[in-house]
């Protein structure tokens, strides 16, 4: 019997899109290649906007009771420049993508949606997917949710990308509580939070050549390198870092390919960094996935899928758009100065530019 709708992924744009369709009526399968729970090159930060779509999918206290505290500050680490924006928000909280991931997934089984856990698309003729064992479903509805970052498969991303990722914990650092601030640095940029466990997360991106750059000059690993370039170039990461333990391993991943791209391929719809990724710098991408997940369930349900595209291009291309510029403002030399005088002078620029980023 063919489902209504296959979704191929089950990160938390796929589970939500999935849980969000078996809630109402829907008959639903989720292939996800990976087993959980899983560490990702991802930053954790899930702004307060997305906590009603958590909430319709039956996992808002959980969420509550173990991510980490409320950011309430957002912040500029560049160079010498340590600031703080001048008004407190509650914008939001992290949260490890291992236990987000896991918990999102199994609110979507609780759902009735049928789970197919490990198993990879190796082909899609349309209502039909093979899976890498042989099997075979079908669906009168095909959602594809597997992320930007895929080397192979139906729905690989070809385009030409010099930007690297990296993610690392760390236990006992220093940075003020409720602070997250905003790492504006030369080749790269980033972000810092306290996540749950009593670790904090940091999680940044360098360009190829500067990674390539730092290896040659710090010597050791590729995220041990990066580490190193940014703790010798802001003053505001080596600081909160002082005395700070690294917990596990620097995850590392790349290149990654922010920018737009269909919401409808092959009459397959896509969500999630699949159909568009912001660059990092705005901490937004968990959130936009959960969102446009929510988005594409809610046309779904009433019938309305051919407005998906431009629905979900009038929400989130100016997030995309934004994250942009202030990507390329951080990496570009002369523009990270020239930011950086602006916003010591108007720190309120700060607020502006999470509120610009979806952070309200």
């Amino acid at each position: 019997m063919p489902f209504d709708a296959l979704v191929m992924g089950a990160g938390p744009a796929g589970a939500v899109t999935a849980r969000l369709l078996a809630q109402g009526g829907w008959h639903v399968a989720l292939v996800e290649k990976a087993q959980f729970p899983r560490r990702k090159v991802c930053g954790e930060f899930l702004s307060a906007t997305s906590l009603p779509l958590l909430q319709a999918c039956g996992i808002a206290d959980a969420y509550e009771a173990s991510a980490g505290p409320v950011v309430t500050r957002v912040g500029l680490y560049a160079g010498n420049t340590v600031l703080a924006s001048p008004r407190t928000h509650p914008w939001g909280r992290a949260l490890n993508r291992a236990t987000l991931d896991t918990l999102l997934r199994d609110a979507a089984v609780a759902a009735g949606v049928e789970l197919l856990q490990p198993g990879e698309v190796t082909t899609l003729r349309g209502r039909v997917i093979a899976l890498g064992d042989g099997r075979e479903r079908t669906a009168r509805v095909m959602i594809a949710a597997c992320g930007s970052w895929n080397t192979g498969g139906p729905f690989a991303i070809a385009t030409a990308s010099d930007l690297f990722a990296f993610k690392a914990h760390f236990r006992d650092s220093r940075l003020p509580a409720g602070l997250m601030p905003l790492l504006a640095f030369p080749g790269g940029y980033g972000g810092m939070v306290h996540s749950d466990a009593g670790l904090t997360s940091l999680s940044f991106c360098l360009r190829r050549e500067t990674l390539d750059a730092a290896r040659r000059r710090h010597g050791g690993k590729a995220g041990e390198a990066a580490l190193a370039h940014i703790r010798a170039t802001t003053l505001g990461v080596d600081a909160a870092l002082e005395g700070a333990t690294l917990e596990g391993a620097i995850l590392a991943t790349g290149p990654i390919h922010p920018g737009l791209r269909p919401r409808v391929r092959d009459g397959v719809f896509v969500v999630g960094n699949l159909a568009g990724e912001a660059h990092p710098i705005v901490a937004e991408g968990i959130s936009m996935a959960i969102q446009a997940g929510g988005l594409l369930a809610q046309l779904l349900l009433h019938g309305r899928e051919a407005e998906y595209p431009h629905q979900w291009t009038r929400r989130f291309a100016p997030r995309i758009r934004a994250a942009a510029l202030f990507a390329g403002l951080a990496m570009n030399g002369i523009t990270r100065a020239a930011a950086r005088h602006v916003i010591t002078a108007f720190p309120q620029i700060l607020d502006w530019g999470a509120r610009r980023s979806g952070k309200r």
